[in-house]
């Protein structure tokens, strides 16, 4: 038994190999294997220090492996897992653990739990964020499904994840597909965070004709604040780098159409399924689909006239557009985390917000010092509906807001695009409201459907005639 190894991990691509290094730079025993054997051996031969087990196949992975059997799969999202989990079954016993790192759909992650509990194995959905970097040297894990899995496997998870001042950024999220529902509110909420900076830079670029170069030394001073992030930092890194053919700006060579792996998406379907409004997400989704339509774009630019509206007034501007941005960053994870509230009621996962948060504060893309505003909201209040109900978060907006508005009316009177900014003081706008348009939507869906509405005066369902009601001349 002592030679077994203590987790197996199947996949070598980046992910799956610097994840397999983390593990085992930890003083855990690790068993490798991937579909073409060659990369198992050369995985093997580069590494010849650590604690890996080659394995050639998926039997002998297993026969590799303590009891209960612990075994990662790094491969692709969708059949790719259900194939594996379809050969590795017959193999395993009561007991084992099969845990699922990729980006899965929290639904696919939900039916394999259930389908894997009839046989008796345990079933792990584990978010993972950080990137190559984050899987090398420490990510955030988000682990969702059996507990008694979990618990089984927190020496490890624990020791590998990022660390910071509270801990370790790992904790057990919830059942079945938690895990990988959190990691996907996390990358729609990176989304937006990614296209809020966009837009800040686009600003500054559009309206102040500020440089790449200058713009890295704004990020950097911003990065000193309240927006101190991750990706204010990377940003202010890309900004200040040249191309090495060219000696312009990096950033002025590469095509403005951004790509995406479908997690942005499936947080937006989400939302709509369960009805909780992420506008600044949304447009943040929109946006990179916007961006794909580059030919087109290229010939409305010449067809489609800009604003003839001349606005010279910009004195200001640069701390109005910080404030812009944080105040829409604030708007956006509200609204994350309003799903996510959302979604632990609708499945019983009792995800605790706060501590979701913690996770976040290391190892993973938004890792950001104003989550601990977040963490500090929650624990004060658990059942806090809205961040921008927490007294900081509301005391920002208040102070902040005029400011936000003034970006977004010059943008709009240059025609720069900022759609996200604009969907973010919506949101603010919306929520505040005593009294929404919705009563006009309601008269006309009884109007043309017989839908019926509800009254300010008493309750019930109505429907009216409304060919029969008097009018006012």
């Amino acid at each position: 038994m002592s030679n077994k190894c203590d987790i197996g991990l199947i996949g070598l691509a980046v992910m799956g190999e610097n994840l397999a290094l983390n593990i085992s730079s930890h003083g855990f025993s690790v068993a490798v294997f991937n579909r073409t054997v060659t990369k198992t051996q050369e995985f093997i031969k580069t590494h010849p220090d650590k604690h890996f087990t080659g394995t050639f196949s998926l039997t002998e992975l297993v026969s590799a492996l303590k009891t209960p059997r612990k075994i990662i799969m790094m491969v692709k999202s969708g059949q790719p897992v259900d194939e594996l989990i379809k050969v590795l079954v017959p193999l395993l016993e009561k007991g084992d653990i099969l845990i699922d790192g990729g980006n899965s759909y929290y639904q696919d992650t939900q039916r394999r739990c259930s389908l894997l509990e009839e046989n008796g194995i345990n079933y792990i959905g584990l978010g993972v964020s950080g990137g190559e970097e984050g899987a090398l040297n420490g990510p955030s894990l988000m682990p969702g499904g059996s507990l008694e899995a979990y618990m089984d496997l927190a020496p490890i998870f624990t020791s590998i994840a990022a660390k910071v001042t509270d801990g370790p950024c790992c904790s057990y999220v919830g059942s079945d597909g938690a895990g990988h529902y959190v990691k996907m509110v996390h990358n729609g909420i990176e989304y937006g965070d990614m296209q809020l900076i966009a837009e800040a830079y686009f600003i500054m670029r559009e309206v102040l004709n500020i440089s790449p170069c200058e713009q890295s030394e704004i990020f950097k001073s911003w990065n000193e604040g309240q927006l101190n992030s991750y990706l204010i930092e990377i940003t202010a890194d890309i900004l200040k780098r040249v191309d090495n053919h060219t000696s312009l700006p990096m950033i002025d060579v590469i095509l403005d159409s951004a790509g995406q792996k479908g997690t942005g998406k499936w947080t937006v379907q989400s939302a709509l399924e369960l009805g909780v409004p992420v506008p600044t997400i949304t447009e943040a989704v929109f946006a990179r689909f916007m961006s794909a339509y580059k030919a087109e774009r290229q010939t409305a630019s010449i067809t489609l006239d800009g604003s003839t509206i001349s606005q010279h007034d910009y004195s200001g501007l640069l701390n109005d557009i910080h404030d812009a941005l944080y105040a829409s960053k604030i708007c956006s994870y509200a609204q994350g985390f309003n799903l996510l509230r959302t979604a632990s009621i609708k499945y019983n996962w009792n995800l605790q917000l706060g501590d979701t948060a913690l996770l976040w504060r290391g190892g993973c893309i938004i890792r950001a010092q104003f989550l601990d505003k977040i963490k500090e909201a929650f624990t004060c209040n658990p059942q806090l509906p809205n961040l921008m109900l927490d007294p900081y978060f509301s005391g920002e907006l208040n102070r902040i807001q005029n400011n936000w508005r003034r970006v977004i009316s010059i943008c709009k009177q240059q025609g720069v695009p900022i759609p996200s900014f604009s969907a973010s003081l919506d949101y603010y706008d919306s929520y505040r409201q005593k009294v929404l348009p919705a009563n006009l939507i309601q008269a006309q869906r009884d109007y043309f459907g017989a839908h019926t509405y509800e009254r300010t005066d008493k309750e019930g369902c109505f429907h009216s005639e409304w060919a029969k009601l008097p009018t006012r001349t």
